[in-house]
């Protein structure tokens, strides 16, 4: 059993101060993004745990950047990488750490020209991308996903109406491949009323924002 804190969309005052060490019990912590990047390395420096997140619609546009043994590069040139330093960026990639295995997807609908903003088919099309990262580390290894970590939710499944809080729809085709116990996302903010998790078959979808704290199963 991995015991996660998840966060997204609203800081926390609380977890600014000393009683972040509520949680120090926790073996992981995930990002569903629209955080401040500073907060996200409070985090993980005043926890001391490794800080998997993908990038919401507000966040900074972190693609094009490649590490190498420790050096970022963007189109080849050597640059800082504007992201949580330390943390670990799941975006369309499929990871392992603290015995999870973790599939990322951010980014919302696209609604501006924002960074961090897809139309249906270019997230499908990124979708489609972890489906095949996925299906090739279960081909080696045998294990399946346990997290989908994403900003958004699926389509009709704990979504808004207004156009920039839609779901993506390719979420539930991605659901249907992966068929992890836990798809965890932020970008609806609760605003007071409870947010009840729901299901996609056996996938459990949990609206994290601001604060969850969860007990998976590897």
């Amino acid at each position: 059993m991995v015991r996660v804190l998840v966060v997204a969309d609203e800081v926390v005052e609380a977890l600014w101060t000393d009683q972040v060490h509520a949680h120090d019990g926790v073996d992981l912590i995930l990002a569903a993004g629209d955080l401040p990047f500073d907060y996200l390395e409070h985090l993980a420096n005043a926890l001391d745990r490794p800080l998997v997140f993908v990038p919401g619609n507000h966040d900074a546009d972190l693609s094009g950047y490649s590490n190498v043994r420790g050096l970022w590069t963007q189109s080849g040139v050597p640059v800082r990488w504007p992201g949580p330093a330390g943390a670990v960026n799941a975006d369309e990639r499929v990871i392992d750490v603290a015995g999870l295995r973790i599939a990322g997807l951010g980014g919302s609908i696209r609604y501006n020209k924002g960074p961090n903003q897809w139309t249906e088919r270019q997230q499908a099309r990124r979708a489609r991308r972890v489906t095949r990262l996925a299906a090739w580390r279960k081909l080696r290894d045998g294990r399946g996903v346990d997290v989908l970590l994403t900003h958004s939710p699926p389509l009709d499944c704990g979504d808004e109406p207004d156009a920039p809080h839609q779901g993506f729809a390719c979420l539930h085709t991605l659901v249907t491949r992966l068929q992890p116990p836990l798809l965890l996302h932020g970008h609806i903010h609760p605003h007071g009323h409870p947010r009840p998790d729901r299901h996609l078959g056996t996938t459990r979808v949990v609206n994290v924002v601001p604060l969850k704290v969860l007990e998976v199963t590897r």
